[in-house]
């Protein structure tokens, strides 16, 4: 049974270490790739590990991605649905896209997703939060963002075509608080939406006050 001494030295070992995701590559003796499409390529790495035991791991290389949590005056979160077909659901999600554009900057990127999917413009900009979408399996990093001050655009300054998943996506002004309560109650599985309204959610404490810029450099 361990004394009180040794659950306090445990405990300063703990808080000893500074949390915070830090580069690292163990190394790869050889890489074998299954398949290269637009957005994803599907490849398998032989891996060393610590202990020398050489393992393969598959996973997704993929292109990048952002979204958009975009607040009107009133407090309502912005979110569109789509139809997602490796899941065989309709999604409310963020408006959010790839990062495909040459030379585009992460914030013209959402700026051009808001527009694009929802119709919407943005004055504020804030970076609301970074993530690995799905890091067991894909390199796929997002960046989500936070918009205010936003207005439709007259349909006019539209030249989008909508197609295929895209042709019929609903747009939703719902509350922060309420988009919050449905995606604790499994209501919203989109992992950008719900990482997304969350963090809203929390930065909304100060203010947005303690947000990043939205050019802050992905570390």
């Amino acid at each position: 049974m361990s004394g009180e001494g040794e659950v306090q030295e445990v405990q300063g070992v703990q808080d000893a270490l500074e949390v915070v995701d830090v580069p690292e590559e163990w190394k790869v003796v050889s890489s074998t790739e299954h398949f290269r499409g637009r957005v994803i390529t599907a490849v398998t790495d032989a891996v060393v590990m610590p202990d020398g035991e050489i393992v393969n791991r598959d996973y997704v290389i993929h292109l990048g991605s952002v979204a958009v949590v975009a607040l009107d005056d009133r407090g309502r979160v912005l979110l569109i649905r789509q139809y997602r077909h490796p899941v065989r659901r309709l999604l409310w999600e963020l408006p959010a896209g790839l990062r495909d554009v040459e030379g585009e900057t992460l914030q013209a990127g959402a700026a051009r997703e808001l527009a694009e999917e929802a119709g919407y413009r943005a004055g504020t900009w804030h970076t609301l939060v970074d993530a690995f979408t799905s890091p067991g399996m894909s390199d796929e990093r997002t960046r989500i963002f936070l918009a205010r001050d936003v207005s439709p655009i007259p349909e006019g300054e539209l030249a989008f075509v909508h197609r295929h998943e895209e042709a019929d996506m609903p747009v939703a002004w719902i509350p922060l608080s309420d988009a919050v309560r449905r995606a604790m109650a499994g209501m919203i599985h989109n992992s950008q939406a719900v990482a997304g309204i969350l963090a809203a959610y929390a930065a909304s404490a100060d203010g947005f006050a303690s947000l990043r810029p939205a050019d802050a450099p992905e570390a």
